[in-house]
């Protein structure tokens, strides 16, 4: 047996930047409900995990590609599904659609730690998973921890705030993402590249009132971004890419 769940949502005036098209922060807060709707679905969300295990599912890196841009006013279907729980990290895979058009696709990855200590637990251990996985439908690709350059300079420092927080009370994952944008001056991007190519690292939770020192490079085509705190930890690592759209 497999399990997939389905949403399909409209990109809204708040998801867009001022080209019309939908921001890397937003698109990942819809990945990120529909995970969380999904577990719902699978009988292993929040609640469940919380009250018979005394974890909370966190997300570790995520990656997504897009085809194309998505616009205001599009109706986003997200498709979803798990890879089951054997190993430390459970895999999660999304499938993007515009009406019938693929248009994407996503892979994030997901550990369950421990409310006490933050120690991770055996994901073989939690039986709510057990028959709740996307079988044939699940993808190859693994999330490897990113290999940035060594020549990265700093771009910018951000101070997180309580806007930037959650319900876990640290930064919230979709907002690294806008750090990345901002870093990158997305805002100077002509019309026709887009961001199509996204993967960002979680290595160290943030809170309101940490300031991060933003470092950027660029290697092979890629353009990379590092969050530092004022200790020296990294608290996130991301690479991107940009496509051309084709009219």
């Amino acid at each position: 047996m497999s399990l997939w769940y389905e949403m399909t949502l409209p990109i809204d005036s708040r998801d867009v930047d001022g080209k019309g098209v939908c921001k890397a922060s937003a698109l990942l807060g819809h990945l990120q409900e529909a995970a969380t709707q999904a577990a719902e679905h699978g009988g292993f969300s929040r609640d469940v995990i919380t009250r018979e295990h005394g974890a909370f599912w966190m997300l570790t890196r995520v990656w997504y590609r897009l085809e194309r841009p998505l616009r205001w006013e599009e109706e986003l279907t997200i498709r979803t599904w798990h890879r089951g729980g054997r190993a430390a990290t459970l895999y999660r895979d999304y499938d993007l659609y515009v009406g019938r058009e693929p248009v994407g696709e996503c892979v994030s990855a997901w550990v369950l730690a421990r409310q006490s200590d933050r120690q991770l637990l055996r994901l073989s251990d939690i039986r709510e998973l057990d028959n709740t996985g996307g079988g044939e439908r699940c993808k190859d690709r693994k999330l490897s921890k990113l290999r940035l350059p060594d020549d990265l300079r700093e771009a910018d420092r951000r101070r997180t705030r309580y806007s930037d927080t959650d319900i876990n009370g640290h930064v919230n994952n979709t907002r690294y993402a806008d750090f990345v944008c901002d870093a990158l001056r997305l805002e100077g991007l002509p019309r026709s590249r887009f961001l199509s190519d996204l993967q960002i690292g979680y290595t160290a939770e943030s809170r309101a009132g940490d300031v991060l020192t933003l470092e950027v490079g660029e290697q092979g085509g890629q353009h990379f971004v590092k969050g530092v705190d004022e200790a020296g930890k990294t608290h996130f690592e991301a690479a991107a890419k940009f496509g051309e759209e084709i009219h």
